[in-house]
């Protein structure tokens, strides 16, 4: 970046792409089609520059409340680009990963998924984790319920609970908080999306974040 210093975790909020085609006149899933199509060069870049973990809030619990059309459109954007990534990801070392409700999605897109974690679980560049059918909230939720199934079973002592006992019952887990977020709409509000683990986490715009990505290299 600009003053030197890589960000270790970027944390993206892909949104405003229905509205951006809306604005324009198309129909909104050509505006999620383009959202899903500029993953590959945001991973290739954040690759370059020495990120190493980059995690997309690609679809959230609240997103099975829109038209099942839509809906449909975006699994399928998913499925494509699960199907047509893979060889991509195993050569760029990217690893996959997943958080999330994801027994909610369907069949097919759980295999994919599943298969894509498998083959590039080795790989030592950088980490994506995709973030689906995702609810931080209920992520917490998870969380406090698996912290008190293992105090009534023995494994952990209620004087050993802290901030960081709790962040290893996340999703999470054994991933570094993200260092700077972005929203590519351009508003600032979660949404729902990591709110644990963004408490020190610093905002900034897509174009102010393209422009230090781009003069990355000098």
């Amino acid at each position: 970046m600009n003053n030197g210093k890589v960000p270790t975790h970027i944390a993206i909020i892909m949104d405003g792409n229905g509205r951006w085609a809306e604005q324009r006149g198309f129909p909104r899933l050509s505006g999620h089609q383009a959202g899903a199509d500029s993953i590959r060069e945001c991973i290739e870049v954040c690759g370059k520059i020495g990120v190493q973990y980059l995690t997309l809030y690609a679809f959230s619990s609240e997103n099975w409340k829109r038209p099942s059309v839509e809906v449909k459109g975006l699994m399928d954007l998913l499925e494509r680009f699960l199907r047509e990534s893979i060889e991509e990801m195993i050569h760029q070392e990217v690893r996959l990963y997943a958080i999330g409700h994801l027994q909610d999605l369907p069949a097919t897109c759980r295999h994919l998924l599943e298969k894509a974690r498998e083959r590039t679980a080795s790989n030592r560049g950088i980490t994506l984790v995709l973030a689906l059918s995702y609810s931080s909230r209920m992520e917490i939720v998870d969380a406090a319920r698996r912290i008190v199934q293992a105090v009534q079973d023995g494994q952990v002592d209620m004087d050993q609970i802290d901030d960081q006992l709790f962040g290893n019952y996340l999703y999470t887990q054994g991933i570094p908080d993200p260092d700077l977020l972005i929203r590519t709409s351009g508003e600032i509000r979660l949404s729902n999306f990591l709110l644990w683990q963004s408490s020190y986490t610093l905002w900034t715009s897509m174009v102010a974040a393209a422009v230090a990505m781009g003069n990355s290299d000098g």
